[in-house]
């Protein structure tokens, strides 16, 4: 097993700090996640590192985030190493903002969460122009779509191809109704891009949680990783959404059950070796 587990996919809960707006429509997370009950149990699992990724707040509060997870990354031997942060590029003033996030090397990448806004927002000019001024910057995208979306971030990643895009929880497969077509034929297309990764994140979330196995999450986690090969997939908690149907412990074990098989050299790119290059750790 690799020395090093980063996980690229972490977000904290501070409901006095922050807010939140979607939450009030998932109960069963509007609560605190905070970074010690993380760590708790990520240090058990031999994590080494974590990437916080943006936890879809109020807009006007997207640097406030990041400054309240940098503040966290100062704590002693915090496992914190950076953020993904959230972003408009469909606004006006993404240029500004791009130029103040590029000033804080804690900022490691960007996120839109496109499958809780009109597909029109992807599409849109403003947001292609602003997208496109990612090249050469060495910030990655994190693309977070359903399957039936899957054709927009195809999109996305052919109009920037000097953009690194990251593919959030292996394209949001339906795992509950064991619903892999027409998801595997999307997979396969979209990592024909050489410009995109995927994140082997979040797919527990979709299993149904009184019943879940290994193998109903194997067949998702196999293809995706048989479709952008070793060199392309990094790992993610997806902490605390995991939680919805296994702990952290238990999908990690979950994971190193279905990658029983790879090399050491091949766990050491999904685990480390691939986050370090792709968000430059």
């Amino acid at each position: 097993m690799s020395a090093a587990i980063i996980d690229t996919h972490l977000h904290l809960v501070y409901r006095q700090r922050l807010t939140y707006p979607w939450l009030a429509a998932a109960p069963a997370l509007d609560r605190d996640f905070p970074y010690e009950t993380y760590a708790a149990e990520a240090r058990r699992c031999g994590v080494t590192d974590a990437l916080h990724m943006e936890v879809d707040v109020a807009p006007g509060e997207i640097e406030a985030e990041t400054l309240h997870v940098e503040t966290l990354a100062t704590l002693p031997g915090s496992l914190l190493r950076g953020v993904i942060s959230a972003c408009r590029p469909e606004d006006e003033g993404f240029a500004e903002f791009l130029a103040r996030q590029r000033a804080n090397p804690f900022v490691k990448g960007f996120r839109r969460v496109l499958h809780v806004v009109a597909d029109a927002v992807s599409e849109g000019t403003q947001f292609r122009v602003n997208l496109r001024r990612l090249a050469g910057t060495g910030l990655p995208f994190d693309l977070c779509v359903r399957p039936d979306q899957i054709d927009k971030a195809i999109a996305l990643a052919d109009l920037a191809p000097d953009v690194q895009f990251v593919l959030d929880h292996c394209g949001v497969p339906d795992v509950k109704g064991r619903a892999e077509h027409p998801w595997r034929e999307r997979i396969a297309e979209i990592a024909r891009r050489p410009n995109v990764a995927v994140k082997i994140s979040g797919v527990v979330a979709y299993a149904d949680a009184a019943t879940w196995t290994v193998d109903d999450v194997r067949p998702f986690v196999e293809h995706a990783i048989a479709s952008f090969g070793w060199d392309r997939v990094v790992w993610g908690s997806d902490w605390p959404v995991c939680t919805l149907t296994a702990s952290l412990s238990t999908w990690l074990a979950a994971l190193q059950s279905i990658i029983r098989g790879a090399s050491t050299d091949e766990r050491d790119k999904l685990f480390a070796a691939n986050a370090r290059r792709i968000w430059r750790l």
